[in-house]
Parts: structure tokens; sequence; C-alpha cells
């Protein structure tokens, strides 16, 4: 099969700096999109985009308590009668 698009600089930025051509890129992703039926297959692809991840996961940890010294069976169940 052939299909002719046009293709987004961003794209052609994205294959160029694997050094493989778009077709072979476009290739792998859809190969890799087709194997996981993942729609977010290719959703890290800088640095930022961790970052900005990681800074959602970590968004309430500020509310998170902070364990004790030593962890024992009655502080692991201290909530439960």
């Amino acid at each position: 099969m052939e299909i002719r698009v046009n293709v987004p600089e961003a794209l052609a930025s994205r294959a160029q700096s694997r050094g493989v051509p778009v077709e072979a890129y476009v290739e792998e992703l859809l190969a890799r999109q087709a194997a996981t039926g993942a729609e977010d297959a290719d959703r890290f692809e800088t640095p930022e985009q961790i970052r900005a991840w990681l800074d959602a996961l970590a968004q309430f940890s500020e509310k998170i308590p902070p364990l004790p010294e030593f962890i024992s069976r009655e502080w692991i169940y201290q909530d439960h009668d």
C-alpha cells in the first residue's frame, strides 16, 4: 500500500534527529501503534514532556505524611479495628 501525505515539520524533524528517513520513521510509529494499541505511544519525546509528567505525579506529594522511623505492625494497622 502506498500513501502520500504532507509531512509536518515536527515529524520530519523527529525523523531527522533519529537519523532515519521520514518514511521509515512513520512506518516505525505505525508498527508500534498497531503492536501496543496505545494512543500515546510516542508521548514522551522531550525532556520537558518527561519533566511535566513527573511534576504532575508529584503534584500533591507535600500532603503525604512522613513515614515513621520504624514501621511496626501496629503502625500499619493503626486505623483498623
